[in-house]
């Protein structure tokens, strides 16, 4: 039994430099701060690419979420300031971008 690794398209692997990108303009993509072109970039990639689209469904999900469950609650503004700063600092451990000269968790003071 062979398998013939030519005959199916060829589809987006995780980690590829298309992964990364679709995956930094995820947050600008939810936000609707892209361009047309960009967006039909990123969802282009997102249909035919799994394991990113995982990824964009569960930050999806989560605004949704977080928006439901805030809309009645008033909380203060450096609260919203900290939580910004959190993930901002995850998404950026999370594509690489954090090292040791990069002063570490944001709002953390050495």
């Amino acid at each position: 039994m062979t398998h013939d690794h030519d005959s199916s398209p060829a589809k987006p692997i995780a980690g590829t430099p298309d992964c990364e990108r679709a995956l930094a303009e995820v947050y600008a993509f939810l936000d609707a701060e892209l361009n047309e072109t960009q967006r039909n970039q990123i969802m282009a990639h997102l249909e035919a690419c799994s394991p990113c689209f995982e990824a964009f469904d569960f930050e999806a999900e989560l605004r949704t979420v977080i928006a439901t469950k805030t809309q009645s609650v008033e909380f203060p503004e450096v609260l919203r300031i900290r939580i910004e700063e959190k993930l901002t600092y995850l998404r950026i451990q999370g594509s690489g971008g954090v090292g040791p000269d990069s002063g570490g968790e944001p709002g953390r003071g050495a």
